[in-house]
């Protein structure tokens, strides 16, 4: 069975004239599937015997929502959605003043194993399809009834361990006659897979990737990331360095703030000189608990913040949403997990 969510406009146009349909069928295909329809036989524009073809030779992905949360504190809204398989991936509806945005997995499962993260807890299942991860945007959007003006790639799973299928949904949402949403509103965060950030600077697309930095050294991220004995702190900087070069795309540092271990003003030091070679924005994130950690936030966010604007480091502090519902990444997924054993 085809998957046909997954395709370009282009192939979906081959695929119709092959099956002995005109090209435009392959065109109003593609604009049905990325409006979140359930069946072929919703697609009313298309001849009957058409959809019979598509129910005989392709499939239709649509995830089922298996649990549904909404913040009390801020309306952040995070489900979780049963795929085809059986598998679940969580999704995470976010709003601000400036719209909409909408957090996606790219993968069942995580195998970088970072120790602050549960959605590495139990490894990694598969990689999700471009189909699946347009299906979260799709059906967040209906099913919450927000517009979606802003999607961040940095649920469960690292993009760049799944690379052609994140760079084929890059490419399917950002399509004018799909969800129409512009590179610039789109952000991709990855922890540190050197290779995979030179073959996207190559790309050259207007998107802004995130760096998990969490620790300005490789003793400290050796620590908290395996990924690092692979990727150590030099030579993901250098990689950083030529992305900035190549694409002229400021890069955003994500850094988790974890007591006792990467809050100390000497690490915000070598922090904010590691900035001044790969310049970037750095986000501060109060920690999470995870009940399987023994790790705890930081209570020194402030004094670190300021040691970093001293040092002309433009820094925030990421505004904590969704605490009240598992909205960190990989809680809701590994909750039902237990609750189901």
């Amino acid at each position: 069975m085809i998957d046909v969510k997954s395709m370009t406009q282009e192939e979906l146009v081959s695929l119709t004239k092959e099956w002995g349909e005109p090209s435009f069928r392959g065109k109003q295909l593609f604009k049905w599937l990325h409006r979140g329809v359930c069946s072929f036989e919703e697609m009313t524009d298309l001849s009957k015997r058409f959809r019979e073809v598509l129910s005989e030779k392709a499939v239709l992905t649509v995830p089922k929502r298996e649990r549904k949360q909404v913040s009390e504190q801020d309306g952040t809204i995070k489900y979780l959605w049963k795929l085809a398989d059986g598998n679940c991936i969580e999704t995470v509806l976010m709003k601000y003043k400036h719209g909409n945005s909408v957090c996606i997995s790219s993968q069942v499962g995580c195998l970088m194993g970072c120790s602050f993260c549960a959605s590495a807890l139990g490894g990694k299942v598969r990689d999700l399809l471009p189909s699946e991860m347009i299906d979260q945007v799709l059906f967040t959007q209906l099913d919450s009834g927000e517009p979606i003006s802003n999607i961040v790639i940095m649920g469960i799973g690292e993009p760049l361990d799944n690379y052609d299928n994140v760079l084929r949904f890059l490419h399917l949402v950002n399509h004018p006659e799909g969800m129409n949403i512009g590179m610039r509103h789109i952000s991709l965060s990855t922890c540190g897979l050197v290779p995979g950030i030179q073959r996207l600077a190559e790309e050259n697309l207007q998107l802004t990737l995130s760096i998990s930095l969490h620790a300005p050294d490789d003793e400290t991220r050796n620590q908290l990331m395996p990924v690092n004995k692979a990727y150590p702190v030099s030579e993901l900087m250098k990689a950083c360095r030529q992305y900035f070069t190549k694409t002229g795309r400021r890069i955003s540092y994500e850094y988790a703030m974890i007591d006792g271990i990467n809050d100390s003003l000497e690490q915000a030091d070598r922090l904010a000189k590691l900035l001044h070679v790969a310049p970037g924005h750095v986000n501060l994130i109060p920690l999470n608990r995870v009940e399987e950690s023994n790790l705890h936030p930081s209570q020194s966010v402030s004094a670190f913040q300021k040691r970093l604007e001293q040092q002309g480091i433009n820094v925030t502090v990421r505004r904590r949403l969704g605490s009240d519902i598992d909205a960190s990444c990989g809680q809701l997924r590994r909750k039902v997990q237990r609750e189901q054993r």
